[in-house]
């Protein structure tokens, strides 16, 4: 059993108070798959996969997209802190006004023509990776009474095999709707939640612009950030 394992890092697959798990969760024990010999050969998405414009959300539409802009970075690396390379990260998110650019989300806030809600780069020699983007609104999702989620960036990261996919949420410093997001709460220790939330990071913003944020994801180990979410 790894240390990952003996803590309480990720949530479980069955939250009650987040309703929707109830659908998705496993009724059966789940299954370890030996890698194929292909998935330990290395990255499966060449450099040319990404294109550099896809880590800046604010250039898809004819003008700028509404909101505050921020700019998003971190790092990725394992429990020792070494740096995890040439890994894809996906982003997507909700605009300004808490919708997504997807004809499921049909909550009766705006669409911004100028902002699709998705991105992806590769992270760098140190791991590291950065996004350009406007800070997602809160919004109405009817899991229980005065249900509102707050504001919250998703984060996929990618292995060496499409297979291999670990999904987390970023929220923000200081939201009142944390304490009672069942989302972020399922996951039970604490610490492991703050993980959860982004710093300000002025250092990485632009000056009278954007303000910037950090958010480090590790994939392993006891200071694992939670993923399942």
């Amino acid at each position: 059993m790894s240390a990952r394992d003996r803590i309480d890092v990720d949530p479980p697959y069955d939250y009650p108070p987040y309703k929707s798990t109830a659908l998705r969760a496993p009724k059966q024990g789940l299954i370890r798959v030996a890698p194929h010999p292909l998935e330990k050969a290395g990255p499966v998405f060449p450099k040319s996969f990404v294109k550099d414009s896809e880590a800046d959300l604010t250039t898809w539409g004819k003008s700028a997209p509404l909101g505050e802009k921020m700019i998003l970075v971190g790092r990725v690396t394992d429990e020792d802190g070494t740096p995890v390379r040439n890994s894809l990260v996906e982003l997507w998110q909700c605009n300004s006004s808490g919708r997504y650019a997807h004809p499921v989300d049909q909550h009766d806030a705006p669409l911004d023509p100028n902002f699709l809600g998705q991105g992806k780069v590769l992270t760098g020699d140190d791991g590291e990776y950065r996004f350009v983007t406007i800070k997602p609104g809160a919004y109405p999702w009817r899991n229980h009474p005065w249900a509102w989620r707050p504001a919250h960036i998703h984060l996929s990261l990618f292995g060496n095999a499409y297979s291999q996919r670990l999904i987390t949420q970023m929220f923000f410093p200081g939201d009142p709707l944390l304490p009672i997001d069942p989302v972020f709460n399922s996951v039970s220790d604490e610490a492991a939640r703050q993980r959860m939330v982004s710093t300000l990071d002025l250092e990485h913003g632009i000056e009278e612009v954007a303000l910037g944020y950090r958010f480090d994801i590790v994939l392993r180990g006891p200071k694992s950030t939670p993923t399942g979410i």
